[in-house]
């Protein structure tokens, strides 16, 4: 048993050593928005900043000062009404007209074959005319200088398409302590420093800020493609990197800004139809997913405080890696580095999340979302 264990303790640490610190040192080696020089007028060109609203009354008036805000000069900003049943339609309608900049669409029916907010993003490519399409989300807050520095940075590097990683706000405890090592095992999943290989396969999609190349987008499909995504933001990274355009990841930190899911139950039944749309629902991925998170976040710890001789050294390697990662993602996101003490916990909480996303997706044989309801076998057939 001891041999098992030290060889067992010996792959975990080897993982870290290995993959663990390629992931992070990529991680910090990242475009930071910042850094980048507002383009001038002439390097501008037009942007159709696109996203859908369902029941977005308390947020949404927050959101929309920030973006009628931005300091762009070809911008038009294309609003989607998703069959909102509270005050959306007349938030919308009353920013639109005293804002020429916006344009609000109204989305009385959901057409079959459609999820609804693939459907309200493909309404609204259809009424825009930018020469790049930004995809967002209707509680996300910008920075005035955030698509002149996003300009600079596409033209730079010569990208199809960009990804942003920007400030997610915290309402206490847990919610820092789930979203710290969610930001870490977003880390982990995507390699986000060869998303920009294009000899890689790995690749992201965040949904609070995307841009790409309207020809790039429909060459894509557009939404049509995504018509049936949960995690359409992801997939819409997927199909970028499988044409082989080039796709890439920034940090943005407060540049871009969202208020996601506050409060621990919120955070939980907000991931409810994501977690397992992410692992294509496929029930033997979930159990490999919730066993790695498991195995190489908490077991180290239970290692190194009950092993002997090599399997406590490899634990401590193992800890002293991942806790050193979640500092680093710590510090990015503005919060104490001594979140990464809550490391197993957060795996632990992870865990369960992608536990019930599964059993309550399997259970209802589909998923309710914006108030309609989709089998798992028309999900199955349209994920990408």
């Amino acid at each position: 048993m001891h041999l098992f264990l030290t060889v067992f303790f010996g792959l975990i640490a080897i993982f870290w050593l290995t993959y663990g610190l390629k992931v992070a040192y990529g991680a910090s080696r990242l475009p930071w928005l910042k850094k980048c020089v507002q383009a001038a007028d002439p390097e501008c060109p037009s942007i159709s900043l696109i996203f859908a609203a369902r029941d977005e009354q308390q947020k949404l008036p927050g959101a929309l000062a920030t973006l009628m805000a931005i300091d762009y000069p070809k911008l038009e900003i294309i609003a989607v009404d998703d069959r909102s049943t509270d005050a959306t339609p007349r938030i919308l309608d009353e920013f639109a007209t005293t804002h020429d900049r916006l344009k609000a669409v109204h989305v009385r029916e959901l057409p079959a074959g459609w999820l609804g907010k693939p459907h309200a993003l493909q309404k609204a490519y259809e009424a825009s005319t930018g020469e790049y399409l930004v995809f967002t989300d209707a509680d996300v807050k910008f920075q005035p200088d955030a698509l002149r520095r996003v300009m600079t940075l596409v033209r730079e590097r010569n990208l199809d398409h960009l990804t942003l990683l920007g400030d997610v706000e915290r309402s206490n405890f847990w919610d820092t302590l789930l979203l710290t090592f969610f930001a870490m095992g977003f880390q982990l999943a995507t390699d986000s420093y060869q998303v920009s290989n294009p000899n890689s396969r790995a690749y992201a999609g965040v949904g609070a800020f995307q841009i790409l190349k309207r020809s790039v987008y429909e060459s894509l499909g557009t939404h049509r493609r995504l018509a049936m995504e949960v995690v359409d933001d992801m997939k819409l990274g997927k199909l970028v990197k499988r044409a082989r355009f080039r796709s890439g990841i920034a940090v943005a930190q407060d540049a871009v800004s969202v208020e996601w899911h506050l409060g621990m139950s919120n955070l939980v039944r907000g991931l409810e139809k994501n977690f397992f749309a992410a692992a294509q629902y496929s029930s033997l991925l979930v159990t490999g997913q919730i066993l790695s998170l498991l195995i190489f976040n908490v077991l180290p710890f239970a290692g190194l405080l009950f092993g002997h001789g090599w399997v406590r050294i490899f634990c401590a390697i193992a800890v002293l890696i991942a806790l050193g990662f979640h500092a680093g993602v710590d510090i990015v996101m503005r919060v104490s580095p001594l979140y990464c003490l809550t490391l197993p916990l957060g795996a632990v909480l992870f865990a369960f999340i992608l536990f019930r996303s599964t059993v309550v997706t399997l259970r209802q044989r589909g998923i309710f979302w914006r108030g309609t309801f989709y089998s798992l076998d028309e999900l199955r057939r349209g994920s990408v």
